[in-house]
Protein backbone atom coordinates (compact mmCIF):
# COMPACT_ATOMS: atom_id res chain seq x y z
CA UNK A 1 0.00 0.00 0.00
CA UNK A 2 1.39 3.42 -0.99
CA UNK A 3 2.44 5.74 1.81
CA UNK A 4 0.37 8.86 2.29
CA UNK A 5 2.42 11.98 1.63
CA UNK A 6 1.99 14.74 4.19
CA UNK A 7 4.10 17.33 5.97
CA UNK A 8 7.35 19.09 5.14
CA UNK A 9 9.38 17.50 2.34
CA UNK A 10 12.94 18.77 2.12
CA UNK A 11 13.88 19.12 -1.54
CA UNK A 12 17.57 18.21 -1.37
CA UNK A 13 20.45 20.26 -2.66
CA UNK A 14 23.11 18.15 -4.39
CA UNK A 15 26.65 18.48 -3.00
CA UNK A 16 29.68 18.38 -5.30
CA UNK A 17 33.31 17.73 -4.49
CA UNK A 18 36.05 20.16 -5.50
CA UNK A 19 36.60 18.10 -8.64
CA UNK A 20 32.86 18.42 -9.49
CA UNK A 21 31.68 14.93 -8.61
CA UNK A 22 28.71 13.94 -6.44
CA UNK A 23 29.85 14.20 -2.81
CA UNK A 24 28.26 11.03 -1.46
CA UNK A 25 29.62 11.39 2.07
CA UNK A 26 28.23 14.92 2.50
CA UNK A 27 24.90 13.96 0.93
CA UNK A 28 24.43 10.99 3.25
CA UNK A 29 25.35 13.06 6.30
CA UNK A 30 22.86 15.75 5.31
CA UNK A 31 20.07 13.24 4.75
CA UNK A 32 20.69 11.70 8.18
CA UNK A 33 20.52 15.13 9.79
CA UNK A 34 17.09 15.71 8.21
CA UNK A 35 15.60 12.29 8.90
CA UNK A 36 16.86 11.91 12.47
CA UNK A 37 14.22 12.62 15.12
CA UNK A 38 11.50 13.17 12.54
CA UNK A 39 12.62 16.64 11.43
CA UNK A 40 10.92 16.26 8.04
CA UNK A 41 7.99 14.29 6.68
CA UNK A 42 9.74 13.29 3.47
CA UNK A 43 12.79 13.73 1.24
CA UNK A 44 12.92 14.82 -2.40
CA UNK A 45 16.16 14.36 -4.35
CA UNK A 46 16.84 15.64 -7.89
CA UNK A 47 14.31 18.43 -7.92
CA UNK A 48 14.97 21.98 -9.11
CA UNK A 49 16.83 22.72 -5.87
CA UNK A 50 18.90 19.60 -6.50
CA UNK A 51 20.16 21.12 -9.78
CA UNK A 52 18.60 18.22 -11.68
CA UNK A 53 18.97 19.96 -15.04
CA UNK A 54 22.73 20.26 -14.43
CA UNK A 55 23.18 16.56 -13.58
CA UNK A 56 24.03 13.79 -16.02
CA UNK A 57 21.65 10.83 -16.25
CA UNK A 58 24.12 8.75 -14.26
CA UNK A 59 24.41 11.42 -11.57
CA UNK A 60 20.64 11.70 -11.24
CA UNK A 61 20.32 7.97 -10.71
CA UNK A 62 23.23 7.94 -8.27
CA UNK A 63 21.65 10.69 -6.14
CA UNK A 64 18.35 8.79 -6.14
CA UNK A 65 20.09 5.57 -5.09
CA UNK A 66 22.04 7.28 -2.31
CA UNK A 67 18.93 9.00 -0.97
CA UNK A 68 16.74 5.90 -0.97
CA UNK A 69 19.52 3.90 0.65
CA UNK A 70 20.24 6.45 3.37
CA UNK A 71 16.60 7.17 4.21
CA UNK A 72 16.05 3.42 4.47
CA UNK A 73 12.27 3.67 4.74
CA UNK A 74 12.24 6.19 7.60
CA UNK A 75 10.18 8.67 5.58
CA UNK A 76 8.81 8.67 2.03
CA UNK A 77 11.25 9.48 -0.77
CA UNK A 78 9.77 11.26 -3.79
CA UNK A 79 12.30 11.46 -6.61
CA UNK A 80 12.33 14.37 -9.05
CA UNK A 81 12.04 12.95 -12.56
CA UNK A 82 11.44 16.07 -14.64
CA UNK A 83 12.83 15.97 -18.16
CA UNK A 84 12.41 17.70 -21.50
CA UNK A 85 10.70 14.67 -23.04
CA UNK A 86 8.06 12.25 -21.84
CA UNK A 87 10.33 9.37 -22.79
CA UNK A 88 13.07 10.63 -20.47
CA UNK A 89 10.60 11.33 -17.65
CA UNK A 90 9.35 7.75 -17.91
CA UNK A 91 12.91 6.45 -17.91
CA UNK A 92 13.83 8.32 -14.72
CA UNK A 93 10.50 7.46 -13.07
CA UNK A 94 10.81 3.75 -13.82
CA UNK A 95 14.35 3.80 -12.47
CA UNK A 96 13.14 5.55 -9.29
CA UNK A 97 10.39 2.98 -8.82
CA UNK A 98 12.79 0.04 -9.21
CA UNK A 99 15.23 1.70 -6.80
CA UNK A 100 12.53 1.86 -4.13
CA UNK A 101 11.16 5.41 -4.37
CA UNK A 102 7.72 6.02 -2.88
CA UNK A 103 6.72 8.47 -5.60
CA UNK A 104 7.94 10.87 -8.26
CA UNK A 105 7.69 14.63 -8.79
CA UNK A 106 7.74 15.73 -12.40
CA UNK A 107 7.17 18.81 -14.54
CA UNK A 108 5.10 18.57 -17.73
CA UNK A 109 8.26 18.87 -19.79
CA UNK A 110 10.38 21.96 -20.06
CA UNK A 111 11.77 24.01 -22.94
CA UNK A 112 9.21 22.63 -25.41
CA UNK A 113 6.26 24.50 -23.80
CA UNK A 114 3.59 21.79 -24.31
CA UNK A 115 -0.04 22.90 -24.59
CA UNK A 116 -2.84 21.46 -22.39
CA UNK A 117 -3.62 18.62 -24.79
CA UNK A 118 0.04 17.61 -24.87
CA UNK A 119 0.34 17.89 -21.08
CA UNK A 120 -2.62 15.53 -20.63
CA UNK A 121 -0.91 13.05 -22.97
CA UNK A 122 2.39 13.43 -21.08
CA UNK A 123 0.97 12.56 -17.67
CA UNK A 124 -1.26 9.78 -19.01
CA UNK A 125 1.75 8.11 -20.63
CA UNK A 126 3.75 8.48 -17.44
CA UNK A 127 0.93 7.15 -15.27
CA UNK A 128 0.49 4.15 -17.56
CA UNK A 129 4.15 3.22 -17.23
CA UNK A 130 4.73 3.32 -13.46
CA UNK A 131 2.89 2.06 -10.38
CA UNK A 132 3.82 4.65 -7.73
CA UNK A 133 2.19 8.02 -6.98
CA UNK A 134 2.93 10.99 -9.23
CA UNK A 135 3.15 14.53 -7.88
CA UNK A 136 2.39 16.92 -10.72
CA UNK A 137 4.74 19.90 -10.57
CA UNK A 138 3.13 23.17 -11.57
CA UNK A 139 6.03 25.61 -11.72
CA UNK A 140 5.58 28.04 -14.62
CA UNK A 141 9.19 29.28 -14.38
CA UNK A 142 11.19 26.12 -15.25
CA UNK A 143 8.44 24.49 -17.30
CA UNK A 144 7.39 27.50 -19.33
CA UNK A 145 3.74 26.52 -18.89
CA UNK A 146 1.16 27.20 -16.20
CA UNK A 147 -1.25 24.37 -15.45
CA UNK A 148 -4.56 25.90 -14.36
CA UNK A 149 -6.90 24.10 -11.91
CA UNK A 150 -9.12 22.88 -14.77
CA UNK A 151 -6.14 21.12 -16.32
CA UNK A 152 -5.03 19.68 -12.97
CA UNK A 153 -8.53 18.20 -12.65
CA UNK A 154 -8.08 16.39 -15.97
CA UNK A 155 -4.70 15.05 -14.88
CA UNK A 156 -6.24 13.77 -11.64
CA UNK A 157 -8.27 11.28 -13.69
CA UNK A 158 -5.06 9.26 -14.14
CA UNK A 159 -4.77 6.46 -11.59
CA UNK A 160 -1.34 7.45 -10.26
CA UNK A 161 -1.70 11.23 -10.27
CA UNK A 162 -2.40 11.79 -6.58
CA UNK A 163 -0.61 15.05 -5.70
CA UNK A 164 0.23 18.46 -7.10
CA UNK A 165 3.00 20.80 -6.05
CA UNK A 166 1.42 24.19 -6.70
CA UNK A 167 4.12 26.83 -7.29
CA UNK A 168 2.33 29.43 -9.36
CA UNK A 169 2.07 31.89 -6.45
CA UNK A 170 -1.67 32.33 -7.04
CA UNK A 171 -3.53 31.63 -3.79
CA UNK A 172 -6.86 31.21 -5.58
CA UNK A 173 -5.56 28.01 -7.17
CA UNK A 174 -5.76 25.95 -3.99
CA UNK A 175 -9.49 26.34 -3.44
CA UNK A 176 -10.17 25.86 -7.15
CA UNK A 177 -8.19 22.60 -7.24
CA UNK A 178 -9.97 21.35 -4.13
CA UNK A 179 -13.36 22.25 -5.60
CA UNK A 180 -12.68 20.60 -8.96
CA UNK A 181 -10.78 17.53 -7.76
CA UNK A 182 -12.25 16.73 -4.36
CA UNK A 183 -10.22 14.02 -2.70
CA UNK A 184 -8.66 12.76 -5.96
CA UNK A 185 -5.60 14.96 -5.53
CA UNK A 186 -3.72 16.42 -2.55
CA UNK A 187 -2.13 19.86 -2.82
CA UNK A 188 1.42 20.52 -1.64
CA UNK A 189 2.66 24.07 -1.14
CA UNK A 190 5.39 25.07 -3.58
CA UNK A 191 5.71 28.72 -2.52
CA UNK A 192 7.51 29.24 0.78
CA UNK A 193 6.22 32.79 1.19
CA UNK A 194 2.62 31.52 0.96
CA UNK A 195 3.13 28.46 3.14
CA UNK A 196 0.99 29.44 6.12
CA UNK A 197 -1.86 30.70 3.96
CA UNK A 198 -1.84 27.44 2.03
CA UNK A 199 -1.75 25.31 5.19
CA UNK A 200 -4.74 27.15 6.60
CA UNK A 201 -6.57 26.55 3.32
CA UNK A 202 -5.85 22.83 3.47
CA UNK A 203 -2.52 22.20 1.69
CA UNK A 204 -1.42 18.94 3.32
CA UNK A 205 2.26 19.26 2.52
CA UNK A 206 5.12 21.56 1.65
CA UNK A 207 8.02 21.00 -0.74
CA UNK A 208 10.59 23.26 0.88
CA UNK A 209 14.16 24.32 0.01
CA UNK A 210 14.52 26.15 3.39
CA UNK A 211 13.82 22.84 5.16
CA UNK A 212 17.39 21.90 4.28
CA UNK A 213 18.69 24.55 6.69
CA UNK A 214 15.85 25.15 9.17
CA UNK A 215 13.93 21.84 9.24
CA UNK A 216 12.69 22.20 12.82
CA UNK A 217 11.23 25.64 12.19
CA UNK A 218 9.58 24.54 8.94
CA UNK A 219 8.14 21.49 10.67
CA UNK A 220 6.81 23.60 13.52
CA UNK A 221 5.11 25.99 11.09
CA UNK A 222 3.36 23.08 9.39
CA UNK A 223 2.34 21.64 12.74
CA UNK A 224 0.88 24.92 13.98
CA UNK A 225 -0.73 25.95 10.72
CA UNK A 226 -2.08 22.67 9.34
CA UNK A 227 -2.27 20.12 12.14
CA UNK A 228 -3.13 22.27 15.16
CA UNK A 229 -4.76 25.24 13.40
CA UNK A 230 -3.19 27.53 15.99
CA UNK A 231 -3.46 30.74 13.96
CA UNK A 232 -1.84 32.99 16.55
CA UNK A 233 1.31 30.94 17.17
CA UNK A 234 1.57 29.97 13.51
CA UNK A 235 1.45 33.60 12.40
CA UNK A 236 4.08 34.59 14.98
CA UNK A 237 6.51 31.96 13.68
CA UNK A 238 5.61 32.70 10.06
CA UNK A 239 6.48 36.36 10.44
CA UNK A 240 9.84 35.37 11.88
CA UNK A 241 10.59 33.07 8.93
CA UNK A 242 9.07 35.23 6.20
CA UNK A 243 12.19 37.36 5.49
CA UNK A 244 14.10 34.18 4.65
CA UNK A 245 11.27 32.84 2.48
CA UNK A 246 10.96 36.17 0.71
CA UNK A 247 14.69 36.31 0.02
CA UNK A 248 14.67 32.81 -1.44
CA UNK A 249 11.80 33.55 -3.78
CA UNK A 250 12.56 37.19 -4.47
CA UNK A 251 16.10 36.48 -5.63
CA UNK A 252 15.45 33.07 -7.18
CA UNK A 253 18.75 31.95 -5.63
CA UNK A 254 17.32 29.02 -3.69
CA UNK A 255 20.14 26.64 -4.70
CA UNK A 256 22.90 29.13 -3.90
CA UNK A 257 21.34 30.33 -0.65
CA UNK A 258 20.58 26.82 0.60
CA UNK A 259 24.18 25.72 0.10
CA UNK A 260 25.48 28.95 1.63
CA UNK A 261 23.11 28.56 4.59
CA UNK A 262 24.38 25.07 5.35
CA UNK A 263 27.92 26.42 5.31
CA UNK A 264 27.00 29.30 7.64
CA UNK A 265 25.53 26.78 10.09
CA UNK A 266 28.77 24.79 10.12
CA UNK A 267 27.82 22.11 7.62
CA UNK A 268 29.91 22.88 4.49
CA UNK A 269 28.10 21.79 1.37
CA UNK A 270 30.26 22.96 -1.51
CA UNK A 271 29.33 25.30 -4.33
CA UNK A 272 26.63 25.14 -7.02
CA UNK A 273 27.54 23.78 -10.42
CA UNK A 274 28.27 26.39 -13.09
CA UNK A 275 26.69 28.48 -14.45
CA UNK A 276 25.41 29.06 -10.91
CA UNK A 277 27.76 30.83 -8.51
CA UNK A 278 27.71 31.34 -4.73
CA UNK A 279 25.89 34.47 -3.49
CA UNK A 280 27.84 37.72 -3.83
CA UNK A 281 29.15 39.50 -0.74
CA UNK A 282 26.21 41.88 -0.39
CA UNK A 283 23.60 39.13 -0.65
CA UNK A 284 25.55 36.87 1.70
CA UNK A 285 25.76 39.60 4.36
CA UNK A 286 22.00 40.13 4.23
CA UNK A 287 21.36 36.40 4.27
CA UNK A 288 23.58 35.85 7.31
CA UNK A 289 21.67 38.49 9.25
CA UNK A 290 18.32 36.91 8.36
CA UNK A 291 19.52 33.43 9.25
CA UNK A 292 20.93 34.63 12.56
CA UNK A 293 17.59 36.20 13.49
CA UNK A 294 15.99 32.77 13.05
CA UNK A 295 18.61 30.42 14.48
CA UNK A 296 20.15 32.73 17.11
Amino acid sequence: MAKKFQGVYAVLVTPFTKDDKIDEKTLRKHIRSLVDKGKVGGIMPTGSTGECAALSDEERMLVADITISEVNGAVPVVVGTSAASTKAAIYFSQYAQKAGADGVLTLPGYYSHPDPREIVAHYKKLSDNIDIPIMVYNNPGPSGVDMKPELIAKLADNKNVCYVKESSGDMTRLAAIQRLCGDKITVFCGCDSLSLEMFLMGAAGWVSPPANIIPQQCGKLFELGYLKRDDKKAKELYMKLLPLFTMFEGTGKYVQLTKAGLGILGRPYGEPRLPLLPPDKEMLTEFKAILKSITG
